[in-house]
């Protein structure tokens, strides 16, 4: 008996991984991830890219995991939240984004953690010195209805600093 043939083949947190034929075309990204692969770090939020809670890395940098076709990422790396720790090599357990949420309190419910997360993560890769300015822009697109987002400026900016000492 041989594997069903697969529609296409991703990486998914550094893992190959071939998605059945029996995934539908129509399947989203965020879909896939939590239901066929059981990575629940993404969240389903308004389903229209526009809230931010279903960020992924993609090739490193950040999309919504919820507009994109499954199909539109066969080739690509795609790292969740589950895959962060693996993405600095320099650090054992938590990422050092996700670290710095822990120690700043970051979050409430957490609904919005994940998106903040990624989104910093993309942030402090192509910019690891940013300023207070930067951070809002970069997170200005994710929503987080508990009010904590002094708290994720801080972590965000708290994380560029323990991401310069992991590198050093």
């Amino acid at each position: 008996m041989h594997a069903p043939a697969s529609l296409h083949t991703m990486v998914v947190n550094g893992q190959p991984c071939a998605l059945p034929a029996s995934t539908s075309t129509h399947a989203t990204l965020l879909h896939v991830l939590r239901n066929d692969l059981s990575l629940n770090g993404p969240k389903y939020g308004c389903g229209l890219g526009q809230c931010g809670a279903c960020t992924v890395l993609v090739d490193g940098i950040a999309a919504r995991a919820c507009v994109i076709p499954a199909q539109g990422v066969a080739g690509r790396e795609v790292t969740t939240l589950e895959g962060l720790p693996g993405r600095c090599s320099r650090t054992e357990g938590l990422h050092p984004v996700q670290q710095a949420f822990v120690d700043e309190q970051a979050a409430q419910c957490g609904y919005c953690l994940n998106g903040m997360v990624m989104m910093a993560v993309a942030l402090l890769e192509r910019n690891p010195d940013p300023d207070e300015t930067a951070v809002r822009r970069e997170l200005s697109g994710n929503l987080c209805r508990c009010g904590t987002h002094v708290e994720i400026i801080r972590a965000v900016l708290r994380a560029a600093v323990l991401m310069r000492e992991a590198r050093a």
